[in-house]
């Protein structure tokens, strides 16, 4: 009887406002078609796939392609690549559109703001392949800009984009340079929610202003941050894949090889479907075992989580 009570209190409530989840089927329809029904295809991460034989058709293997890729020589440096990249991107990344978003918040000049905005902004509109056309513009070996520069003093030319060791530091310091602006959007308008008599009211107290972030600013964004901070985790083992291929090549493979280029050589050029697919499946598994840990740490720390 409650069973069918609440029924028609739920009935009543979407015919009332009919033309509101009308409006949910696109995004819903969408998330079906291009990103449920796909799964399907995860099946052949434990097949040896062949097209003509289709996905039923195609020899059972099991666990055979996650024991291949565990076992294989690359395998070490691809999981050392992408952790690193990813660890480094939250570490260094992540804080800076907090605290520029802090920093646009405290200036009081309109005019001043506005430039500091447009400035940081504009990068994140700028094609990727015109991001690295750049970097290669700026640092390359024979010609740079910053080459040039440091020959002007004496000191030889660095090859910035042929070196290992100098990969992960220009793909984070681009990284950030490009984003940084377009992302302190959020926290920016996590700002403007901020009660204004908090302010005054630390003031009053005797608060400087460096207090006053500490104490109120960054506690009010601090649920936004808490929230963005578990998306980004969500996607730790996905990093910047156009990028990296584009900026990588044979002198800085030993850094740049992360997991989504190796799937991209092998799933694509070279047409190994199945291995390539165990590998993006192990890859999303560690997402989502990373997505639920620190949801869960979050909600109980922070009283703040996705769920």
């Amino acid at each position: 009887m409650k069973t069918q009570k609440s029924r028609n209190q739920l009935i009543k409530q979407v015919a009332a406002r009919y033309d509101l989840y009308l409006m949910l089927l696109l995004p819903i329809s969408w998330y079906f078609i291009f990103q449920y029904l796909p799964m399907y295809g995860l099946q052949i991460a434990f097949k040896e796939y062949v097209p003509v034989q289709g996905f039923l058709g195609s020899e059972w293997v099991g666990l055979e392609h996650f024991q291949r890729f565990f076992a294989s020589h690359y395998f070490g440096r691809l999981i050392w690549n992408t952790l690193a990249i990813s660890v480094l991107s939250v570490l260094i990344a992540f804080p800076v559109p907090v605290f520029l978003a802090l920093l646009i918040n405290e200036i009081h000049s309109n005019k001043f703001k506005k430039i500091l905005q447009n400035v940081t902004y504009v990068p994140h509109f700028i094609s990727v392949v015109v991001i690295v056309g750049m970097l290669h513009l700026f640092l390359g070996a024979n010609g740079g800009l910053v080459n040039n520069v440091l020959q002007l003093f004496g000191i030889d030319s660095i090859a910035f984009m042929e070196k290992a060791s100098w990969f992960k530091p220009i793909f984070i310091g681009s990284n950030i340079w490009q984003h940084m602006g377009f992302q302190s959007i959020i926290y920016i308008a996590a700002l403007a929610g901020v009660d204004p008599q908090l302010y005054e009211a630390a003031k009053i107290d005797g608060a400087s202003r460096l207090q006053r972030i500490r104490h109120v600013s960054i506690p009010g964004i601090l649920p936004t941050v808490i929230i963005l901070l578990i998306l980004d985790i969500g996607q730790f083992m996905n990093i910047g894949f156009e990028k990296i291929l584009l900026m990588q090549n044979s002198l800085n493979m030993e850094s740049s090889d992360v997991i989504a280029t190796f799937i991209y050589r092998n799933g694509i050029l070279n047409g190994d479907y199945s291995y390539s697919a165990a590998i993006g499946l192990f890859n999303s598994i560690i997402n989502f075992i990373l997505l639920l840990m620190i949801n869960r740490f979050a909600r109980k720390k922070a009283e703040t989580s996705l769920w």
